[in-house]
């Protein structure tokens, strides 16, 4: 039993590490799409300083400009709600996992408590045989 109750802990080690890994990937992807719309930003102010620099070229070019940020930030919005639901989704894996991982642990460090209890029984007893048995040679 004890043998499989470690091999039930290793592998459940085993997938809270990969659940681990999947959730911190996903939240890299967040970070990169939170990224990425900050940079559409940061170009939305620059385009907005050339435009307002030389209205008349930019006059003709910004506004299909404008509609295209426009796509690209919705693009972006809900990529970003998608991998965030992705995040949740991860985390209550990764907390399953990690559950079933406790279950386990919690199951073999009782049943060591129990072996060890009954070590401790037998190393007692066999104390007090050989205190019974110095004590009626002493009678002897």
């Amino acid at each position: 039993m004890v043998k499989g109750l470690k091999s039930l802990i290793r592998l459940n080690e085993w997938k809270v590490d990969e659940n681990r890994r999947i959730l911190s990937q996903k939240l890299a992807d967040v970070a990169a799409t939170e990224d990425a719309i900050m940079a559409l930003e940061q170009e939305v102010v620059l385009e907005q300083t050339t435009a307002k620099q030389a209205p008349q070229e930019a006059g003709l070019f910004y506004g299909v400009y404008a509609n295209g940020v426009i796509i690209r930030r919705e693009k972006y919005k809900a990529e970003l709600e998608q991998k965030e639901t992705h995040v949740l989704v991860s985390q209550d894996v990764l907390n399953k996992s990690y559950r079933e991982l406790k279950k386990f642990k919690i199951l073999h460090k009782e049943h060591e408590k129990r072996e060890q209890k009954k070590r401790d029984k037998k190393e007692q007893d066999i104390l007090d045989e050989l205190g019974l048995q110095g004590f009626q040679k002493n009678l002897d």
